[in-house]
């Protein structure tokens, strides 16, 4: 072989881009598109109504303010407080009618809010709010995909803790003996899988109380409008808000 064609073979293996620079380029690629598409999916969400604005107003019946985790109602009690996990894909804010209504008659709540607005990103969050108050009665609890992490938190962290409230959700780990648990979903919901919710009260622990609110929908718990595959309310959300609140207040006991 001449010096000129081994110059020539050598340009050509120096040129062309071997395996491993195809395989990363490749791995780039998909990396940007999957984060393209998750930064697409959780940038749409379902934001709060008008109605939120009022229940995050202070007024004497309860005290709202804005924390680092989120929202903090402070109403009668002084022994008992819920941590709170919004929905899947649901702003938080979206559930301050609700939580106002609970501080009002029960207890006070701690409005988490959750990364990229998905509780399964800050399933331990109830462990940094906890941290900045020293309640006798710690409950942890949430709405749907929210209510569940909630639940799971519990499983898995049940000192410190009194129970969990869950609305339109199940556990998916068995809730310690210790711990109480409350369950509240409406008759018309169409999102809550019933399957699951019937396999979810095998793990319940003895103490458990449930409400199904004739009427009340899966997005009634919150106040951001209609949620796709759920059934039409034959109450409004504020007429579920009350009867939930009003049916933890029931369960809890006044302070």
């Amino acid at each position: 072989m001449s010096d000129g064609q081994k110059k020539k073979n050598r340009k050509e293996q120096v040129g062309r881009p071997g395996k491993g620079r195809i395989v990363v380029s490749l791995a780039v690629c998909i990396f940007l598109l999957l984060a393209g598409a998750f930064l697409v999916y959780t940038g749409s969400y379902y934001r709060a109504d008008d109605r939120t604005m009022k229940a995050l107003v202070t007024d004497e019946t309860a005290e709202v303010s804005e924390e680092d985790y989120g929202y903090f109602f402070d109403g009668p009690s002084e022994d008992k407080v819920l941590i709170f996990y919004p929905g899947a894909k649901v702003e938080d804010k979206a559930y301050a009618p609700l939580l106002r209504e609970i501080a009002e008659k029960a207890m006070d709540v701690c409005l988490v809010r959750m990364p990229f607005h998905l509780a399964v990103f800050g399933i331990d969050k109830a462990a940094e709010v906890m941290e900045q108050y020293n309640y006798p009665e710690v409950y942890v609890g949430g709405h749907s995909l929210g209510g569940a992490m909630a639940a799971s938190y519990a499983a898995d962290n049940p000192k410190d803790l009194e129970g969990v409230i869950l609305f339109a959700a199940y556990p998916t780990k068995d809730i310690p003996d210790e711990l109480s648990e409350i369950s509240i979903y409406g008759s018309e919901d169409g999102v809550l899988n019933s399957e699951k919710y019937e396999e979810g009260k095998e793990l319940a622990p003895p103490e458990f109380s449930e409400l199904v609110i004739e009427g009340g929908n899966h997005a009634g718990f919150g106040s951001y409008g209609e949620q796709e595959g759920d059934n039409e309310a034959r109450i409004t959300a504020q007429e579920q808000q009350e009867q939930a609140a009003e049916f933890i207040r029931q369960q809890v006991g006044e302070d």
